[in-house]
């Protein structure tokens, strides 16, 4: 009987330590960029070059002829012009 006790208990070990034991990963936190302070200015650019003319525009179509205006009343309206400002 102790024969058996100690098989059983050597069996059991052994499986126990066959068992798959997970590897624990641990993940680096990532870097944070701290800007730092700003540097001098850099030199001025080159001037670009001119553009290309465009194209000219076609002609628009002539407008229509607007109806002959009605003969008033003999009533004269005088506009006077506001006072140029100073």
């Amino acid at each position: 009987m102790n024969r058996l006790i100690l098989t059983s208990a050597m069996l059991a070990t052994l499986s126990l330590a066959a068992c798959d034991k997970p590897t624990v990963v641990t993940v680096p936190a990532t870097p944070v960029a701290v800007p730092g302070p700003a540097g001098p200015q850099g030199e001025t650019g080159s001037q670009g070059s001119t553009g290309y003319q465009g194209a000219t525009g076609e002609q628009g179509a002539t407008g229509y002829q607007g109806k002959t205006g009605e003969t008033g009343d003999s009533t004269t309206v005088i506009v006077v012009p506001p006072e140029p400002t100073r």
